[in-house]
């Protein structure tokens, strides 16, 4: 009687099962991680986890106008680092601030009928001047009464009707008496942008001119003014980025100021 020979170790067959099991589970591993990961972004995109916290963001920004103080908002300095032509620095003052009000009689009348659909809880304005005290700008911001969707309407509006370029659309400024704003009317216009926010219900404008008070007889918007190359006497002077420059600083601190997280009492 004769028994089978037992049957060898496969010492080089067994690593290779073992390899197999090992990259079988991490397979498991990461198909359940996916889907894991694939339900918390499902979660993000639609918004389950991110809105709250939009909303939330949105509605704080609602009431700055009145919980904020106003050198928060307009700052009595301004710093524009590469804001001027050519990358150059910019530093503006500010010289007047405006009385917080409604919107009566702040826009051209076109303007206003534009931006009614929003409302207007509080206008806010101030104006500056660089440091030579060669130009002047009003800067605005539009607190509106309206939710997200009616903002991105009208965004949406001014992006595809170009209203931000439109001089029949342009803000008017503040005219501070015995400053160097004092002659800034609306026959000194000469640079402006329009920036509606969609993240705060708030319009940023700023429309700028030369302190000495000459009229303009074609303003140009900021955007255009500030191009390399521009020939207007707008563009020439520099003003498209006095305006865009202040406007952009501007609406950066009220974002900034937006997203500080509440104090909580002690």
């Amino acid at each position: 009687m004769s028994f089978a020979e037992p049957e060898r170790f496969d010492e080089a067959a067994y690593r290779v099962r073992r390899r197999r099991r090992g990259a079988a589970a991490a397979v498991c591993l990461v198909l359940g991680l996916g889907l894991i990961g694939g339900a918390v972004t499902g979660s993000w995109l639609t918004g389950d986890s991110g809105d709250r916290a939009d909303a939330d963001a949105f509605a704080t920004a609602a009431e700055l106008w009145h919980s904020v103080p106003v050198d928060e908002l307009f700052p009595p300095t301004v710093q524009g680092q590469g804001a001027g032509p050519g990358a150059a620095d910019r530093t503006w003052t500010r010289i007047a601030v405006a009385p917080d009000s409604g919107c009566a009689g702040a826009f051209d009348p076109l303007l206003a009928k534009t931006l009614a659909p929003v409302g207007c809880e509080r206008l806010l304005r101030a104006t500056y001047t660089d440091a030579t005290q060669s130009y002047v700008t009003t800067v605005g911001l539009l607190f509106t009464g309206a939710d997200a969707d009616a903002m991105r309407t009208l965004r949406t509006r001014f992006d595809k009707e170009d209203l931000a370029d439109r001089a029949d659309l342009m803000p008017r400024p503040y005219a501070a008496k015995g400053t160097a704003a004092d002659g800034f009317g609306d026959a000194q216009r000469a640079s402006w942008t329009v920036s509606v926010l969609t993240d705060a219900p708030v319009v940023v404008y700023a429309v700028s001119g030369w302190a000495d008070g000459r009229t303009v007889d074609t303003p140009q918007p900021a955007e255009e003014a500030a191009e390399p190359g521009a020939t207007t006497a707008p563009a020439q002077a520099g003003l498209g980025n006095e305006a865009q420059g202040l406007a952009d600083r501007i609406e950066r601190g009220l974002r900034a100021t937006a997203s500080k997280p509440t104090e909580q009492p002690s």
